[in-house]
């Protein structure tokens, strides 16, 4: 059995997090300090109602044709919003390194002492971050005109001008080093126009009249309501998640995540074969009753029985019977020879036999694919991939519909080092969820049939 799946928090489909990166810990309490970074997705993610990306991959980060993000004008209103309303109520939370992307934020939240509300009461950060969401929702409804008496009974629709970021949108100059942190290379300048300065030891104060009024003013009730009350969609999905630095060199890789976050969306967007999630694109020779039947040979009735082949059939991905799977990569990989790397107990006083064959078949040509399950696997691996080799690993969960690596994986990935496969549909899962020893099986058994080889080919002439 094997623990594999960091928390996130619910109301989100999101990959789980990179374990360099940190995750949500079931017995936080969020009414105290710590260190968090935030992602917030828009409720629409493929109008991209924030902005665009704009710039060179190629051009260095501080290059002024560098990646980045022209923010419309609700980008900036988000961006405004985040910088100043959440320290001016909550005077103990810092905002440091930021980006506001297309259709959603990142940002790294510092909560100094135990949060308390303007009016003394104890709370937590998701009431935090829902009240940034709602002070959002109010702003967006002004911009896009959405007042309560003209929406009610009809479809909601942006103003056409609002959202491109040449939209004018006129804000005083923002100095990033007012952060209490680095801020990302994701600058406000690249947009029409900057915001207010922000500093976190400013006090408590009323926030400063920037906004553009809707072109319905006149019309707009003194209190706009919240959008349960008026049925207007509201500018942010349910929920957000949290991941949580827990070990050291985590926050700073969440960091460059953020700053990062413009120049691979660009990428992602100039090689959409290479960099996004490819579905039933990888076949193999696996059939379901095949698979069936070597789970039964390999695992004992504790491990594999009806009832665990039945979930099994739920989560794999199937056509006409047969077991495909997703990639994310350059499927020109598999073009390849294709060798195993399976690791057994029965064979580790042979390791080294079998890791050094495996280091000369790479050195010939050929491409290692693992479920790097056993340490044995991810040592083989990992060496591989040290010495420039190519790899495919397969993963133990699907990719879900906005699956991205982390930026090392995805730059292997780019770089035509790396191709990622999973057999699996997408499960949310929790830290404490654990892999079955039948599913571990499984993995191994897709590996060896995507190679057409047994993972027996290394104890040949040995």
């Amino acid at each position: 059995m094997h623990n594999r799946f960091p928390i996130l928090s619910a109301g989100m489909e999101q990959n789980r997090a990179d374990k360099n990166m940190g995750w949500r810990g079931s017995q936080k309490n969020y009414r105290w300090p710590g260190t968090y970074h935030i992602t917030i997705s828009v409720l629409e993610r493929q109008q991209q109602p924030l902005g665009r990306i704009v710039g060179d991959v190629s051009k260095p980060d501080g290059d002024p044709l560098a990646p980045k993000v022209h923010l419309s004008e609700i980008g900036k209103m988000v961006e405004h919003e985040l910088l100043h309303s959440i320290h001016a109520h909550y005077p103990m939370i810092d905002i440091e390194d930021y980006v506001v992307m297309p259709d959603h934020l990142h940002f790294i939240v510092v909560v100094h002492r135990d949060i308390v509300s303007s009016h003394g009461r104890d709370t937590h950060l998701g009431q935090v971050i829902a009240g940034f969401k709602k002070g959002c929702n109010r702003r967006y409804w002004e911009l896009t005109g959405q007042t309560a008496q003209i929406w009610q009974g009809q479809p909601a629709v942006a103003s056409p001008s609002l959202c491109p970021p040449s939209a004018s949108f006129s804000l005083p100059a923002v100095s990033p080093s007012s952060s209490a942190g680095p801020l990302p290379a994701v600058s406000p300048s690249s947009a029409a126009a900057s915001l207010p300065a922000v500093s976190p030891s400013s006090a408590v104060g009323s926030l400063p009249a920037v906004y553009p009024q809707a072109s319905l003013a006149s019309s707009q009730p003194s209190k706009i309501p919240s959008d349960a009350s008026t049925g207007r969609p509201p500018l942010f999905s349910y929920g957000y998640v949290d991941v949580m630095p827990l070990k050291e060199g985590q926050l700073e890789r969440q960091r460059e995540y953020i700053r990062n976050n413009p120049r691979y969306r660009l990428m992602r967007q100039q090689h959409p074969k290479w960099l996004v999630a490819q579905r039933a694109s990888v076949a193999t020779a696996l059939t379901l009753p095949a698979l069936k039947g070597y789970l039964q040979r390999e695992c004992g009735a504790a491990q594999f029985n009806t009832g665990k082949w039945e979930m099994l059939q739920q989560r794999l991905l199937t056509e006409n019977n047969a077991i495909v799977c997703d990639s994310y990569g350059n499927s020109q990989l598999l073009s390849a020879r294709l060798l195993p790397v399976v690791c057994h107990r029965k064979d580790a006083p042979l390791f080294q036999q079998q890791k050094a064959r495996c280091l000369a078949a790479a050195a010939s040509g050929a491409i290692l694919v693992s479920a790097r399950i056993a340490k044995g696997e991810q040592d083989i691996i990992n060496s591989i991939m040290q010495q420039g080799y190519p790899v495919v690993t397969v993963e133990d969960n699907g990719f879900p519909s906005l699956y991205h690596p982390s930026e090392h994986r995805m730059d292997l990935c780019l770089a035509n080092k790396l191709l990622i496969v999973t057999p699996w549909h997408y499960a949310y899962r929790r830290v404490d969820d654990t892999i079955s020893v039948a599913e571990c099986k499984a993995m191994n058994c897709v590996v060896q049939s995507i190679c057409r080889t047994k993972d027996s080919w290394w104890k040949e002439e040995l």
